[in-house]
């Protein structure tokens, strides 16, 4: 429970217009190293990337192993760069070169669980927790085998973690952490870990949960998971577009003003064992990845979508992206230049809140405005597979609007129709 004397979190300011980038470094170069991935940081910066999220980079365990090389969330050595990708020195590297480029790192971090045979087996056993028979056991009811759960009712296991923690931002210089499974870990630990880490440095922390309580005092940014999922299911024909306005009811009201959303129509979770974002969206892709950059959120890019990466990358063995020059690379390098030069469009309490337009079309168009008072955005999405002509009954879409796809003007009224094609959308920026 959070601690109702504790401050609330100050995000730091280089999260202001940010867009996340995941580095699966085991797929990301044809080496598969963190060297080799360094080389990479000057494109995502040209392509306005602002924090890289690098999945995790420690030792992975050999015992109870999936697949040739093994899970990177089955962790052997909380100190250690695994082998695989490089040394310690490689990512210190690594970080410096993101920073003098302007770029800033959070690292994966697996606190919920370790791999079989993690030192801490032997040195610290009564850091594990136990099943019925007294044994180390997996996380229950999931296919997790591969690892053993931590008890962070444990004399001795917070300070550890702790300490493990501040050691990578201390010692190599990252900016934060992306938190694997958080809410498997109390939130006061996140509290206890955000206050140590603010100690050495501003820092970004992403929680793997969707728990408003995680806002408060731990983390900057939660996983809209509803958001995904009530995209993909609209997508697939299984629901309307309310499915979509329950998620923005409850993101409007329920969570804190200042709070970061984290959009995303693709992970490393998505990709390998769910499908690429092409067979998630199917024809509504493009309009998955509009929406998720001009409406509330931080919007995620997972490595090779910029590629129109088509394959779902193996997870356990290598499998490098294939890259190459693709009409998505151009589209999102539109909506970062739009999302940076948009105040309406920042993170947080930073942007604007999203109000909704009413149009002819309510159970498959969505359209909102976000003003920010010194820009604003209008933003109409047609979210099914025929096309409309689309009335807007009401809203502030009166005046001059430039269309970010054409660079025309456009001169909107109430009661103006706006044409959308099947599964189309339309982006205005106030001229």
């Amino acid at each position: 429970m959070t601690n109702p004397s504790r401050q609330r979190i100050v995000h730091p300011e280089w999260s202001r217009d940010a867009v996340i980038y995941q580095i699966n470094t085991r797929q990301f170069t044809p080496e598969g190293t963190l060297t080799a991935a360094s080389e990479q940081l000057g494109r995502l910066a040209d392509l306005g990337i602002g924090i890289v999220w690098l999945m995790p980079v420690h030792e992975i365990g050999e015992l109870n192993r999936k697949g040739s090389l093994g899970s990177p969330y089955a962790v052997k050595d909380y100190y250690s760069v695994s082998s695989e990708l490089g040394t310690v020195e490689d990512l210190r590297a690594f970080v410096e070169q993101a920073h003098a480029l302007g770029l800033r790192v959070i690292l994966d971090w697996v606190a919920n669980h370790t791999a079989w045979d993690n030192v801490l087996v032997s040195e610290r056993p009564e850091l594990y927790a136990r099943g019925w028979d007294g044994e180390l056991t997996p996380t229950p009811w999931w296919d997790w085998d591969d690892i053993v759960d931590l008890d962070f009712a444990a004399p001795g296991m917070r300070e550890y973690m702790r300490d493990a923690m501040t050691y990578w931002v201390r010692e190599v210089g990252v900016d934060g952490y992306r938190c694997d499974v958080a809410g498997f870990v109390p939130t006061d630990f996140w509290e206890d870990v955000r206050d140590a880490l603010e100690e050495i440095k501003p820092v970004f922390m992403l929680a793997e949960w969707e728990s408003r309580e995680l806002h408060e005092a731990a983390f900057d940014m939660t996983y809209a998971w509803s958001w995904n999922s009530s995209m993909h299911e609209l997508a697939s024909g299984r629901a309307d577009v309310d499915a979509l306005r329950v998620y923005y009811a409850w993101n409007d009201r329920a969570y804190p003003d200042d709070a970061m959303r984290m959009l995303f129509v693709s992970n490393h979770d998505k990709n390998a064992w769910e499908g690429t974002e092409f067979e998630q969206f199917g024809d509504a892709v493009e309009a998955a990845v509009v929406l998720s950059f001009v409406s509330d959120g931080m919007p995620l890019i997972y490595n090779g979508q910029e590629a129109g990466n088509d394959r779902r990358l193996a997870f356990f063995d290598r499998d490098p992206i294939v890259w190459r020059e693709h009409p998505m690379g151009d589209l999102y390098r539109r909506l970062i230049e739009l999302k940076h030069a948009t105040a309406a469009l920042h993170n947080g309490a930073w942007g604007a809140r999203m109000v909704e337009v009413r149009t002819s079309d309510r159970q498959q168009v969505l359209a909102f405005v976000r003003d920010s008072g010194q820009d604003a955005v209008l933003a109409a999405f047609n979210l099914s597979g025929a096309a409309r002509d689309v009335e807007l009954l009401r809203g502030p879409v009166a005046g001059t609007w430039r269309d970010l796809a054409t660079g025309r003007q456009v001169r909107l009224e109430v009661g103006d129709v706006l044409p959308l094609p099947a599964w189309g959308w339309q982006v205005l920026v106030r001229a």
